[in-house]
């Protein structure tokens, strides 16, 4: 393989004329570093959310926590309404805990990998990537984008996830020490725009003359994957109960644990075998015709929509305020509360 220097130029070359434009970015080979918050608040973002997704939601951010002190002094409430409908609501409130941790520190990051690794929500990608992009460090930044470029490059044959810490190694020897930042944004780019996962557009590659799976023409078979276990699914009820003065029944689930802190409707706990039916309040409940679906990460949800028009009486659970929009809610919250609207209209 030709080597690195000439494989590094060539994806800067590349990067220079086709680098998406993104909020949080400076422009490629921009001498000024952009600001370590829009770094972090991003990245913090686009764990296992796509950019297409993110972009509203860090613009809407800003707009309400222009730096990490502003965010830091946020009402968590606040904040996970915000977060609302990015999912995996643990990072909203690591978000919480590391801007508070940072605004304490002076509102300064660290500028190396061990200390950002020290800040809560940040694991091994995360604090390449911000110690690359924000600090120009020489980090080895691998996401899913750069696995599958140095898996076709290579053309490595052993599946993921086992082909994890070999094609870190392949970055690592990749990796400049100047503009490592760009370097990585660069390889996520390339894997999210050329090399993608199907039908990769090998002809559109600055690369291509290099990647030996190209060469084999067996570019769009990798990286090869371990095959995937189904999910398991779970079930339970999930109750809409609307009084006369228009206040719906909400509860703010435990701290933690799944859509933690987040405000939803009062339901069962979620089980393989459908929960025993425990309404949160007498009343003449009608079954919604369509089950809520929804899809975690380690297991699928069917919810059943129990829904009443109710008078004073008390719930034992959760309380009656007013509406709420539904956008504040999680997204299975907002699948139910809105199929609960429909029912009772």
């Amino acid at each position: 393989m030709t080597n690195s220097h000439e494989i590094g130029g060539k994806l800067l070359i590349w990067y220079e004329a086709h680098a998406r434009e993104l909020p949080w970015r400076a422009r490629p080979g921009c001498a000024q570093r952009v600001d370590p918050y829009r770094v972090w608040l991003s990245e913090i973002m686009l764990q296992q959310t796509t950019v297409v997704t993110v972009v509203p939601y860090f613009e809407a951010f800003l707009m309400r926590w222009p730096d990490v002190q502003a965010l830091a002094g946020a009402p968590d409430e606040a904040v996970l309404a915000a977060w609302a409908g990015l999912g995996y609501y643990a990072r909203a409130r690591n978000l919480i805990k590391c801007a508070r941790m940072v605004a304490a520190n002076g509102g300064m990051f660290p500028d190396t990998e061990a200390g950002l690794l020290g800040l809560p929500g940040i694991g091994p990608y995360t604090a390449a990537a911000i110690a690359a992009i924000a600090f120009g460090r020489a980090a080895v930044v691998v996401d899913g984008n750069i696995e599958r470029v140095m898996a076709r490059l290579f053309d490595e044959q052993i599946p993921l996830p086992q082909a994890k810490p070999l094609l870190k190694m392949r970055a690592a020897a990749l990796t400049p020490s100047r503009r490592a930042g760009d370097h990585a944004q660069a390889l996520m780019d390339l894997g999210a725009t050329v090399c993608i996962p199907k039908a990769p557009r090998c002809e559109a590659c600055p690369l291509a003359g290099f990647c030996v799976a190209n060469k084999a023409g067996r570019a769009a078979e990798l990286p090869r994957r371990q095959p995937k276990k189904p999910k398991p699914l779970r079930r339970g009820y999930i109750f809409h109960a609307l009084r006369e003065d228009g206040t719906v029944l909400l509860e703010t689930r435990p701290p933690r644990g799944l859509l933690g802190g987040m405000q939803g409707l009062v339901g069962s706990d979620w089980q393989q075998e459908m929960p025993p039916f425990l309404p949160p309040l007498s009343a003449d409940w009608q079954e919604a015709e369509a089950k809520i679906y929804h899809i975690f990460t380690h297991f699928s949800l069917e919810l059943t929509l129990m829904a009443a028009r109710v008078g004073g009486q008390m719930p034992r659970m959760g309380a009656f305020v007013p509406p709420v929009p539904a956008g504040d809610l999680p997204s299975v919250m907002r699948k139910a509360y809105l199929a609960g609207q429909r029912q009772l209209s």
